[in-house]
């Protein structure tokens, strides 16, 4: 989706973590989103942030941000088990929410935050860059246009090494673990590949000593019989890929968030059930996907709001629905039912 305003977005950032830094130089170029304003704990932090990165204005608070009148919405890079009150507070100050993934750390969190954006009548989206990648949506054409058959099955897993010292992914109170900081990948990029509801999970976890999962590997059923094998870490080295079997073919892809400089991002098909036919490389547009979900979040808001985002509400409830189920059922090593959620 493309913007359609030629009036740019103007954006407040809640924060000014090392995410949002990446986010900030992603945009460079846009015209349909510009950074207006960010905000920090401490006002030196903000100031010297929108210094190096020519933003206009900074601020001392985040309620200070939530009252800018010069912005129309907020990106929220905090830590997880902040999403949710601070996407709350944003909406109901009347602005826009874009918020890092996992949207919240429950799925009780979640179904509330988008009855406040249907109340409040505000786009609320959940920030995954590689949704929104030329490499997701040639993914996605492929597997509409039949390329591979029907989805039959999914492997898909993400995960990377953490650097030594305190981190907040390894505190369960911050919302920390593999499954909601890099499973949440897997999990989703399975749903959009299969296309259906996700309906019972099993998992098991490898646990760390603050009570969090360093790596975790589940196998998700969905209505019409295709299954997934999800996996993810943050104990191990840099990894990231995705096959995706079809009645009729596969498609193999690392589902980048950036397909720009080094890693310029692999997709392939091979349009056959044979197993000696080679797999054709998928040529595709290259760049920043913080760019391309901005962007498309821009569009979502110039387009009317709530319902036009609510295709990707409906991910987003779904994917929290199924993180919740595996995160239960690695702890009790029992199959669990997703919880059914059919819309926003």
């Amino acid at each position: 989706m493309n913007p359609t305003s030629a009036v740019p977005l103007r954006l407040g950032i809640l924060g000014t973590a090392r995410i949002a830094r990446g986010f900030v130089q992603g945009l460079v170029g846009s015209s349909a989103v510009r950074v207006d304003a960010v905000a920090s704990r401490s006002f030196d932090a903000a100031q010297a942030f929108a210094a190096q990165y020519g933003i206009a204005r900074a601020h001392g608070s985040y309620e200070a941000l939530l009252a800018d009148p010069g912005i129309d919405a907020i990106y929220i890079p905090l830590p997880n088990s902040l999403h949710a009150p601070w996407t709350e507070r944003a909406l109901r100050a009347g602005l826009h929410v874009l918020c890092e993934k996992p949207l919240t750390v429950t799925l009780a969190e979640a179904v509330h935050l988008f009855a406040v954006a249907r109340e409040t009548g505000r786009v609320l989206l959940e920030a995954y860059p590689y949704r929104w990648q030329p490499q997701t949506l040639t993914m996605q054409r492929l597997i509409a246009d039949g390329a591979i058959g029907e989805v039959r099955s999914v492997q898909a897993a993400f995960g990377f090494a953490l650097a030594a010292g305190p981190n907040i992914r390894l505190d369960p109170a911050l919302g920390g673990g593999a499954l909601l900081d890099a499973g949440c990948y897997a999990v989703s990029l399975a749903r959009v590949a299969v296309g259906r509801r996700p309906i019972a999970v099993q998992a098991q976890a490898r646990w760390g000593g603050s009570g969090v999962d360093l790596a975790l590997a589940g196998t998700v059923a969905f209505e019409g019989g295709a299954l997934a094998q999800v996996n993810c870490s943050m104990d191990a080295v840099l990894y990231r890929q995705a096959l995706i079997v079809g009645t009729q073919g596969l498609i193999e892809t690392d589902y980048l968030n950036h397909t720009d400089g080094v890693r310029r991002g692999a997709l392939g098909v091979r349009r056959d059930v044979g197993w000696d036919v080679p797999l054709e490389s998928i040529d595709f547009e290259r760049g920043n996907g913080f760019r391309y979900e901005a962007e498309h979040f821009a569009a979502l808001v110039h387009a009317g709001g709530p319902r036009a985002a609510e295709g990707d509400a409906l991910l987003s409830l779904q994917n929290m629905a199924t993180l919740e189920a595996l995160g239960q059922a690695a702890r009790s090593g029992a199959v669990v039912q997703v919880a059914q959620v059919d819309g926003p």
